[in-house]
């Protein structure tokens, strides 16, 4: 009589064969089917790398969209697989997908900021360097991340804006153009010659440093008031001379006014 160890024994083999006749194949071409993906997925690295430089894309985004495109690839590539062995996907998509949403609620305002950032380095509606207004600040950009944007003020002040608000307000880009307007009034008293105050405003202007020659400059008289006649400056300069000149001409002209012997509104 044969021992029951051995009747167990080939049981198990006769199963195994039984197992691996049906469901080999299975195995075998997952198998096949994974090591050929990661060789794709490694070629396709290299190819959207290269591809992201030519065109250019911003250094901050080149590693999270090649890092995003590359997990996207390995996720589908795992599903693919276990799809072709036959594994049951229904566990793994239910906690997956409460996983999302739990991700989803508990960093909402990071995903703003992220999304603000992305949009911001993909539009360019600034870049560094430029002087912008935003977020009542007004300052010098010099970094742009994915999740802040970091301004420097005039008077010396790091300045860190979440991309969320950043990119969903108005946006005041004051160094694009190359050049920026810069705008005063001067007031006077009606027993001024307007034609001197005009002329002595010309003379400020025209011997004042960093004004820029075109476009003009523009001087009028811009509201008559009770006890005064108000006159609006215009010139123009580069964004990064502005508040200098402002300082520099606003007491240049009044010094050279006093100096003339031009009449001031008397307060009260």
């Amino acid at each position: 009589m044969k021992d029951k160890s051995m009747y167990k024994v080939e049981d198990f083999y006769k199963d195994f064969h039984t197992w691996l006749l049906d469901h080999g194949p299975k195995y075998i071409g997952g198998i096949i089917i994974f090591f050929i993906g990661l060789w794709v997925i490694r070629f396709l690295r290299t190819r959207l790398r290269n591809r992201m430089l030519k065109r250019g894309i911003h250094s901050s985004l080149q590693p999270f969209f090649l890092s995003l495109s590359i997990t996207t690839l390995y996720v589908l590539l795992i599903i693919w697989v276990m799809n072709i062995i036959g594994l049951e996907m229904t566990i793994f998509t239910t906690i997956i997908g409460a996983f999302s949403v739990a991700a989803g609620l508990a960093l909402s305002g990071t995903f703003q900021n992220f999304a603000g950032g992305v949009l911001i380095l993909l539009l360019k509606p600034f870049e560094l360097d430029d002087s912008i207004i935003a977020q009542g600040q007004d300052g010098k950009v010099t970094s742009i991340q994915i999740f802040y944007t970091v301004l420097l003020t005039a008077d010396n002040k790091t300045v860190i804006i979440p991309n969320g608000k950043l990119f969903n307000e108005v946006i005041v880009n004051v160094t694009r153009e190359g050049k920026r307007r810069l705008d005063f009034d001067v007031k006077v008293a009606y027993a001024n010659d307007i034609e001197q105050v005009k002329t002595i405003i010309q003379n400020a202007i025209d011997t004042t440093g960093n004004v820029l020659k075109t476009p003009a400059s523009r001087i009028g008289i811009s509201s008559l008031e009770i006890d005064s006649i108000r006159f609006l400056v215009n010139v123009w300069v580069n964004p990064s001379n502005f508040l200098t000149v402002k300082i520099a001409l606003q007491e240049k002209i009044i010094k050279d006014l006093a100096t003339a012997g031009i009449n001031f509104p008397k307060a009260g």
